[in-house]
């Protein structure tokens, strides 16, 4: 199998990612987690799929409760300012609504844990799954994924950058820290109920007030009425799969034994749930040949083509054997990828929820996980998109699938 002429015409498939990634966020309304403009993107993309010769397009539902994945973060903050002030009567509530804090804020964002969902509406959220069949007997699968949904806006990183965004998490969290162990403190010297007496631990907690405005700041983390155009996060991710099934159809091409699909995710913006939920449907459908899914978020600066070996704050193996084949795909055409993980406090791409689910699977990124200022804010628009990151990715991803076929890394 030789893919060299979907290659050799990147540009004219970058030109159709980019027009295409305009037409939706022009047209099809903002495309927040469980939204009907999220449902609108996934539709479009399946009549766009079944053009491109997919025979097997579906579009499925599943239940979220999105507004919890960054909602944890007012139960959070409003006991650890209920610690602050029992820290001066009864250091015991201060170290059970911080040690509760901890325990949210671990589970929801550092696990995407879904503990905080019963406490916010239910939504509906859509996911498409496409395949095209190769001309003989399946003998193996390859799915390309990206998440349509748009993040709701952080405020801090639009004013003052990643910098400014992570310090003000480290400190309001540090500010947990702080008191929970001051009340460690305060029940074993004095006692879990009662004044505490003037000196030290007292005193230090006259200190701690400084952490107050950070607190009151992370109220303010996510701003839930505006929600992004997300471009490149994510719509750039989905469309390397989208351009592919277009080549494929365009040239003519039939694959001999390799199934060929895209997974269109929903509601990533709020814990993986599309993802989450797609696995859970579909977890014994495709274990009959080796199959393999590609996840591709913010595909953006080429400095940054990166295949993450490591996801979901780095707690979470991706297949060592799928970031290999797509590190050599890119030096086999002179292309500059590293090699990488999502770190702790980077958060997750959906092929962290399909590796947890037992899949074969990795990420592509195309962004600095140090954050730049268009990531989660109102800069992340069709205007703001790099045609050379993205054409890089594209053909990566097409000389991935031409040495996947061919019988690589199975």
């Amino acid at each position: 199998m030789d893919l060299s002429s979907i290659i050799k015409n990147r540009e004219k498939y970058t030109k159709y990612i980019v027009d295409d990634i305009t037409y939706i966020c022009k047209n099809l309304g903002k495309r927040a987690p469980g939204s009907e403009g999220e449902k609108k993107a996934c539709e479009y993309m399946a009549r766009e799929l079944r053009g491109f010769g997919c025979d097997r397009v579906s579009v499925e539902s599943f239940s979220e409760n999105p507004g919890s994945f960054f909602g944890w973060i007012y139960f959070a903050v409003t006991f650890a300012i209920i610690g602050l002030i029992c820290i001066h009567f009864a250091p015991i509530v201060t170290v059970i609504v911080n040690l509760a804090s901890f325990v949210i804020a671990i589970l929801q964002f550092g696990l995407y844990k879904k503990l905080m969902d019963p406490f916010f509406k239910k939504e509906t959220g859509h996911n498409v799954t496409a395949i095209k069949s190769c001309k003989g007997e399946v003998k193996r699968r390859i799915f390309f994924n990206g998440h349509v949904d748009a993040a709701w806006e952080w405020p801090v990183n639009y004013l003052l950058g990643g910098v400014g965004f992570e310090a003000h998490a480290i400190i309001g969290f540090g500010g947990l820290a702080y008191f929970l162990v001051l009340g460690v403190i305060a029940c074993v010297k004095y006692a879990a109920v009662g004044s505490l007496p003037s000196g030290g631990v007292r005193t230090a907690a006259l200190w701690g007030l400084v952490f107050l405005p950070f607190w009151i700041g992370l109220y303010f983390m996510w701003n839930r009425h505006r929600i992004v155009d997300g471009a490149n996060d994510n719509l750039t991710g989905c469309y390397m799969g989208m351009a592919i099934m277009k080549a494929l159809k365009e040239e003519g091409i039939e694959l001999e034994d390799t199934e060929v699909g895209v997974i269109i995710t929903g509601s990533e913006e709020a814990g993986l749930r599309g993802a989450k939920a797609w696995a859970e449907a579909h977890k014994n459908d495709f274990n009959d040949v080796p199959t393999f899914i590609y996840s591709y978020d913010t595909i953006h600066d080429p400095k940054y083509l990166m295949a993450n070996y490591r996801n979901l704050n780095g707690t979470v193996k991706t297949d060592k054997d799928l970031a290999d084949l797509f590190m050599e795909a890119a030096s086999d055409l002179n292309i500059h990828c590293l090699k990488g993980m999502v770190p702790p406090m980077g958060g997750a791409t959906d092929d962290a929820a399909f590796a947890q689910a037992g899949m074969r699977a990795t990420g592509i990124t195309g962004l600095n996980h140090k954050l730049e200022d268009y990531y989660h804010t109102r800069r992340d628009t069709y205007d703001n998109m790099n045609e050379q990151g993205i054409g890089d990715c594209f053909a990566v991803s097409v000389k991935v699938l031409e040495k996947f076929a061919n019988g690589a890394k199975q």
